[in-house]
């Protein structure tokens, strides 16, 4: 029975965490909310309460893996292992989520339907010039690759200030990125109702705004981790994705997707 006790393997079983169900239950009723929001009820609390559950929940979920990673040392190589399967298997299936919107947009645009005048863009849409705010958030954002790439590489040599300032300047410039964005979403001469183009334009890039929202919070988190001297330049793959920076930077880097989405929209 002691040597039972003795055996020793290098995978984490993670103890019972609410954090997965608070998660799911915040994004139902976060989708509930929107869905009564759109048609005009906004005397749903479901929005607010499901908004409100769920940074909460991601905060208290962060906490855990980081003292388990950084604190317990329970995210050995064969975990680690795991956790970068995981995430490639994540960035995978995006492609395959974007995939989709791109289906929809070439089969619409390579054989216009006579609903949309059979032209394409559809008649009465103006698009956007794409020379103006696209472009210029397109250079911001390959510049944003360019940012976290060289804050990679100066995690990796150990050079901490200069990685926190690349960081820093990565951060910002998806910021501006997010801001340029909305900004745009605003001024936009069409609409989502604005035909399958319209649809398709800000499904596409609201998941993609939403993505790059999502990659700048990582950083920031790795950023306030750094500061409190979480990361080497051997263990660091919380950066590599968040939990330990690899991953983070396989997650951050897919935002290139927005060059190919400027492209042909």
């Amino acid at each position: 029975m002691l040597s039972m006790d003795l055996i020793r393997m290098p995978f984490h079983l993670v103890e019972l965490s609410p954090w997965p169900l608070v998660t799911s239950t915040s994004v139902f009723m976060t989708t509930i909310g929107m869905t009564n929001w759109f048609h005009y009820k906004t005397d749903s609390y479901c929005l607010t309460l499901g908004m409100f559950m769920l940074p909460l929940a991601m905060f208290m979920w962060w906490r855990d893996a980081i003292r388990e990673s950084t604190y317990q040392g329970y995210h050995t190589l064969f975990v680690k292992k795991g956790l970068r399967y995981g995430m490639f298997l994540f960035i995978t299936s995006e492609v395959c989520f974007f995939f989709g919107f791109f289906w929809a947009f070439f089969h619409s645009s390579l054989s216009p339907t006579p609903e949309v005048g059979c032209v394409w863009p559809p008649v009465g849409v103006l698009t956007l010039n794409a020379f103006g705010v696209p472009l210029l958030n397109t250079i911001i954002l390959l510049s944003s690759g360019v940012t976290v790439t060289w804050a990679h590489h100066s995690l990796k040599y150990g050079k901490r200030k200069e990685f926190m300032f690349a960081l820093m300047v990565t951060i910002s410039l998806g910021l501006y990125f997010t801001l340029l964005q909305v900004g745009e979403y605003f001024n936009s001469p069409f609409s989502i109702a604005d035909s399958v183009y319209g649809s398709v334009f800000f499904v596409a890039t609201g998941f993609h705004g939403i993505h790059v929202i999502i990659g700048s919070l990582f950083l920031f988190i790795s950023f306030f981790r750094s500061s409190q001297l979480h990361y080497s330049k051997v263990h660091h793959l919380g950066f590599e994705f968040q939990l330990d920076i690899d991953i983070l930077l396989m997650y951050y880097e897919f935002v290139y997707i927005y060059v190919f989405i400027d492209g042909v929209l």
